[in-house]
């Protein structure tokens, strides 16, 4: 029997649209080029590993970094690079056109024959805009996931804590404050968690169990908790409309209770199987693998990142059932900014 074929595919926000080049798509699913191993995305582009190194995949053709490259972080003004034995953050231009010319804008050397896992550097982490480089003295992590104003750091024995900005509840200590040194949150203490991740201004989790945790904002249904936004959007597509001070909306209990911030972790109850493989979210949506091999979305859903062949919005986990009907399980989920890219095994 041959082996299962393993490939990434993308839903939502396209390098094309991202150049004014094509409009929004209904949410199809496209195929990422064949022998891709690792996805990094960034808003308007996104760099791959491939079995001969990194590419950079833009609105234009794909062009490789140089082979020294290994890991990448990216963003909309520069990409922090594991590069030979150094971390360097170059401009966003020149990594699009895989031309790594003259002096880094940062860089720091690293111990020999090591490779970081990123954002995670020896006695600190990087951030793919400047400051590049924060120190973090005497803590210890295993993962750290970074969204636009915050940090969600995963601790060595499992514990979980949340720093920078907290106006939308994101870091998970109960209230908007934000916090200058990483704080543990303290409501997971007693969960072994062995993975985090951060979205815009929201942050989930998943147990060792299994169990996945939500926190932060809701305001487009990213926690999978009730979001008004989402309810008047139901609204509008299927009755023609309410205003936002027309309470109840059509389709909604009398005195549904509303969410727009989640300040203490959340616990999650997928549709129909609990326990989740692996969490990843974007700028206001979020993505899961089960161990079974499903896919689960919700949030956000303008440009299709949702996978739901639409463009609606959704504040309930909902089962990407495309890839269910061509026979492909969920390995892997890494969420952009507007986008879900998926590794995929064909049976």
């Amino acid at each position: 029997m041959a082996a299962p074929r393993r490939s990434w595919i993308v839903f939502g926000f396209s390098a094309a649209e991202a150049a004014g080049d094509a409009e929004p798509g209904p949410g199809q699913c496209r195929q990422l080029p064949d022998g891709v191993r690792r996805v990094w995305p960034a808003w308007s582009y996104a760099v791959l590993e491939t079995g001969s190194g990194l590419e950079v995949m833009g609105a234009g053709p794909r062009r490789p970094l140089p082979e020294d490259c290994v890991a990448a972080l990216p963003s909309e003004t520069h990409a922090v690079l594991l590069r030979g034995e150094a971390a360097e953050a170059w401009p966003r231009a020149a990594v699009l056109r895989g031309e790594l010319r003259g002096e880094p804008v940062w860089s720091r050397a690293l111990p020999p024959g090591s490779r970081p896992e990123l954002p995670l550097l020896p006695d600190g982490f990087a951030a793919p805009r400047p400051p590049f480089y924060t120190e973090l003295p005497g803590l210890r992590l295993r993962a750290l996931a970074l969204g636009h104003e915050h940090a969600v750091g995963l601790g060595a024995a499992g514990e979980v804590y949340g720093w920078g900005g907290g106006r939308h509840g994101q870091l998970g200590h109960g209230s908007v404050e934000s916090e200058q040194r990483p704080r543990v949150v303290e409501a997971l203490c007693g969960v072994p968690v062995r993975a985090v991740a951060a979205g815009g201004w929201h942050s989930a989790c998943v147990s060792g169990g299994g169990d996945l945790y939500v926190w932060g904002w809701n305001e487009s249904g990213q926690l999978a908790l009730p979001s008004r936004a989402v309810a008047e959007e139901r609204a509008q597509d299927g009755d023609g409309g309410a205003g936002p001070e027309d309470p109840p909306l059509p389709g909604e209990p009398p005195g549904a209770a509303f969410i727009s911030i989640q300040a203490f972790p959340a616990l999650l109850d997928l549709p129909q199987e609990p326990a989740v493989a692996a969490v990843s979210c974007g700028s206001r949506h979020t993505a899961v693998v089960t161990r079974g091999g499903e896919l689960y979305t919700w949030g956000w859903g303008k440009y299709g990142q949702l996978g739901h062949r639409g463009r609606a919005s959704s504040d309930r986990p909902q089962r990407v059932e495309q890839l269910r009907a061509e026979g492909l399980r969920a390995q892997e989920v890494v969420c952009g900014p507007w986008n879900t890219f998926v590794c995929v095994l064909q049976q």
